[in-house]
């Protein structure tokens, strides 16, 4: 089809720019529906500049309605380019004096407006986009002056909804100073956004059933500055964040149930912290037939002392000029299965040797074989005979776990009939990580918890539109 001509010999200036739009936007069937040609001649004055200018405003604004979903009693007043700022703003205005309270949803009239506020709206092309509108607030009896709710956005927000959206979305996947590098915010306003998707995902949630979870600590920063997570692990989430790993850290944690999920908990991995049974024995009914020790804290217990006896029989093989230990603590510590052929060729040399390193390793080999058990019977019978063993060892450190797990048996072989672990939390940890090294670290503890929520806590934080 042939395009209007008659744009390229517009004036210069802002009409000029408008035409040229105009002209690559219309088609000539348009002109001629208005009575105009599209060739050069009489008609084509100052009258068809006019129309022209207005036609192309109708368009902009008729554009902006649709894109930003604009609908009675509200449309779009103005729309200015500033190719200067590379900004364009959007006036939204309304005809109506009839609104809803944005309390109790009640048809109200107008009382007034609020000062006129700006949004910041999704890019169009590289033009940053800005909408303007002053907010009515309704007459309620009940409740007096209320905000009416925004379709474009969320009370209190400075973002429209569909701009909030995407930052969620970017932020799931990339850092904070990449994303707010990327959309030109500052960290503050990408952490207001983060918080505000947060706040929204933990509303959202409901009193659903919670049959598993698991109880961890999270190291913030060195010297011992520790979180306490609880975790759904059958959904894998992050169910609560709070500071510190004290008992009273984990009772706010109950605090945030209904009393029927309360109930419905079956079971729970926690390592041996006091603290953390205590509260659990203070809550949670029938505590002691739900708490599962978690094995890989088990593990790590035999492993820490695996190591404790092999660095001392280091020093004394070192002292008579034997080396068979040196740099071996990694060969203890590993798993065989993932080793290479060749590196569990010289290990299956130590582990079969009369070293007394070689014999703590096979007493944790014998340990773990007690969570392969199903008969409770059995795995307590497996217990005592290796309890015997460890005790009359001559390893100390060995012997002091075998104590440690005699006096934490119940809630070990509670394992058989609810094996769960905390490997869903330590999965849920290596995310932290992550998160960690990717901010470069946290200000304080209160946006450690929210990058938490946000990227492990499993939250509907899409922002709504009305």
């Amino acid at each position: 089809m042939e395009w209007v001509a008659c744009a390229g010999e517009a004036s210069q200036g802002a009409l000029g720019a408008r035409l040229l739009r105009c002209a690559t936007a219309l088609r000539v069937t348009s002109f001629r529906r208005f009575g105009w040609e599209s060739t050069m001649g009489a008609k084509r004055g100052f009258a068809s500049h006019v129309c022209l200018e207005k036609m192309a405003d109708m368009q902009d604004r008729e554009l902006y309605r649709q894109i930003l979903g604009i609908e009675s009693p509200w449309f779009v007043e103005r729309v200015e380019l500033q190719q200067e700022n590379g900004e364009i703003h959007v006036h939204l205005n309304h005809d109506s004096s009839d609104w809803v309270c944005g309390e109790c949803g009640k048809r109200c009239g107008l009382y007034d407006h609020q000062p006129e506020r700006r949004w910041r709206h999704l890019d169009t092309c590289q033009y940053r986009t800005i909408l303007h509108a002053s907010p009515p607030r309704t007459d309620c009896d009940e409740h007096g002056p209320r905000v009416v709710k925004l379709p474009w956005a969320e009370p209190g927000g400075r973002f429209t909804a569909l701009f909030e959206a995407l930052a969620i979305e970017w932020l799931k996947q990339a850092s904070k100073a990449a994303v707010a590098a990327q959309l030109k915010l500052s960290w503050d306003e990408i952490h207001t956004i983060q918080r505000r998707a947060v706040s929204r995902g933990l509303r959202r949630r409901t009193a659903e059933p919670v049959r598993y979870i698991g109880i961890d600590e999270k190291a913030y920063k060195t010297g011992h500055v520790y979180l306490t997570l609880v975790n759904d692990l059958e959904k894998g989430r992050v169910l609560f964040v709070t500071e510190d790993r004290e008992e009273k850290s984990l009772d706010r944690f109950w605090l945030t149930l209904a009393r029927e999920q309360l109930e419905g908990i079956e079971a729970v991995a926690v390592d041996m912290w006091d603290a953390y049974l205590n509260s659990l024995r203070k809550h949670l009914p029938n505590a002691d037939t739900k708490i599962v020790f978690d094995k890989f804290h088990i593990a790590q217990h035999l492993t820490d002392a695996i190591d404790r006896v092999r660095r001392k029989e280091n020093k004394v093989l070192l002292a008579e000029g034997d080396k068979r230990l040196k740099g071996t603590r990694w060969n203890w510590l590993k798993n065989p299965a993932n080793m290479t052929l060749s590196a569990k060729r010289e290990f299956a040399e130590l582990k079969n040797s009369t070293l007394k390193s070689a014999r703590a390793w096979a007493l944790k080999q014998a340990a773990m074989r007690l969570f392969d058990y199903q008969s409770e019977t059995w795995a307590r019978k497996h217990f005592q005979w290796w309890h015997n063993w460890a005790t009359h060892s001559r390893l100390e450190p060995m012997r002091k776990v075998a104590q440690m797990m005699k006096r934490r048996l119940d809630n070990i072989i509670t394992y058989l009939q609810h094996p769960i672990t905390n490997a869903g939390s330590e999965s849920i940890n290596s995310k932290l990580q992550w998160v960690k090294y990717t901010a470069r670290g946290f200000r304080n503890k209160q946006n450690f918890m929210t990058a938490i929520y946000f990227h492990c806590g499993g939250l509907d934080m899409r922002p709504a539109t009305h």
